[in-house]
């Protein structure tokens, strides 16, 4: 579903990611772990094409991504939560969810009935539909954001860190719908800070350190390693 082979990206002159190779395979909860200035979000950014690789190839469902397009990822099957929500602020929450169901899906679900199951999942966000987006509570807008990535369907969802600024209950909650989601056969990428957390969900991991994977492996043997306990724990 999504490779990188030996990324290399700088921002100027400055290199942010060496050598990075990450693979995500059909069905998978991989998380992606690093401490601040790691090179987490240079990461998503690059995985989504909005920063380039210098060198190395990104490939999203087989397709390179320098050639596909930013603009045509959702259209692939990719649904993403950028780090900070990104909800459009003077949007309803409707008006939000609606534009993760055209960009995912392209009309071929129902959206009333993409619309229950979200309202299912994440209960607070029917009677919420009416409300812009930006008067929204910090956990109810994580909520609507997962609920955007997910409405259409996506064959992959890419997470960049969604537990930053959540309480320790709300963060509970959030990987518990992860978690649900991935059981019901979503393929998730999770960009995460929170190693416990993330590793407890995941299938495999990855511990990127100074813009290069130190680390990689089986959930639980990564969250045992030296690496982990040293940046974490």
């Amino acid at each position: 579903m999504l490779e990188l082979k030996d990324v290399d990206t700088a921002y100027g002159a400055v290199p942010m990611l060496r050598n990075v190779t990450i693979s995500v395979g059909a069905g998978e909860l991989v998380c992606l772990l690093g401490p601040n200035g790691a090179g987490k979000t240079t990461t998503f950014m690059t995985i989504c094409g909005v920063v380039r690789a210098q060198r190395g190839r990104v490939e999203l469902m087989g397709k390179d991504v320098a050639a596909l397009g930013t603009e045509n990822l959702a259209a692939l099957g990719v649904g993403v939560v950028p780090e900070g929500r990104r909800l459009f602020p003077g949007l309803t929450v409707l008006e939000n969810l609606r534009l993760g169901y055209d960009a995912v899906s392209g009309g071929k679900l129902n959206f009333e009935a993409q619309l229950d199951k979200m309202s299912s999942l994440f209960p607070r966000i029917r009677e919420r539909l009416r409300q812009e987006a930006g008067t929204l509570s910090g956990g109810e807008q994580a909520m609507v954001a997962l609920a955007r990535a997910l409405i259409g369907e996506p064959r992959l969802v890419i997470m960049d860190e969604p537990s930053l600024g959540l309480s320790p209950k709300l963060i509970g909650e959030y990987f518990e719908i992860t978690q649900e989601i991935h059981r019901c056969g979503t393929t998730i990428l999770l960009i995460e800070q929170n190693a416990e957390m993330g590793l407890s969900i995941a299938d495999r991991g990855y511990l990127l350190v100074k813009g290069r994977v130190a680390q990689e492996g089986p959930a639980k043997e990564l969250l045992s390693s030296k690496a982990a306990k040293s940046l974490y724990l």
